[in-house]
């Protein structure tokens, strides 16, 4: 008696854990058909667009006169020593900043074979040797010299010497 109450008890389990499972499963399929239709309902209703009109205002006409457009270009300002060269004049555009001088000398000789004039200048304070490809009295004429450069040196910068 015993064994058949213990195998209609595991019998009943068997089938109690089953039906749970299908139950679960066609709850999961409830929801994603639920889910399915509100996606469709969505999809079915008109996107309405919000259209802004954009606010004209009357601009008054301003008067500027523009000397150069050179007073913009930011230039650093550091206090240099000329170590081989003919010397700095107030503007110049480095192309190369080393800490090693024979870095500096190397960068030197190669432009100095593409037809510049280069200069080594060292600044104490950073320790550092600037390579200057090109030296101007006028920010203007360094500017313009240091747009060119950046053809070949992207990274050169106007310095403005002390």
């Amino acid at each position: 008696m015993k064994k058949i109450f213990v195998l209609s008890a595991a019998v009943l389990a068997a089938v109690a854990m089953t039906s749970c499972g299908s139950s679960k499963e066609s709850a999961y399929r409830k929801a994603y058909e639920k889910a399915k239709a509100q996606e469709q309902i969505v999809e079915q209703q008109p996107v309405q667009e919000v259209v802004q009109t954009p606010v004209v205002t009357p601009v008054q006409p301003v008067e500027e006169k523009v000397v150069d457009n050179y007073d913009n270009v930011s230039v650093r300002q550091e206090s240099l020593s000329v170590v081989s060269g003919a010397g700095l004049k107030a503007y110049s555009v480095v192309v190369g900043s080393y800490s090693v001088k024979a870095n500096a000398e190397g960068a030197q000789r190669t432009l100095n074979n593409a037809g510049y004039s280069a200069q080594i200048a060292y600044n104490k304070d950073r320790n550092m040797y600037r390579v200057v490809a090109t030296t101007f009295d006028s920010k203007g004429d360094a500017v313009n010299s240091r747009n060119a450069l950046r053809a070949t040196y992207p990274d050169a910068w106007l310095l403005y010497n002390k």
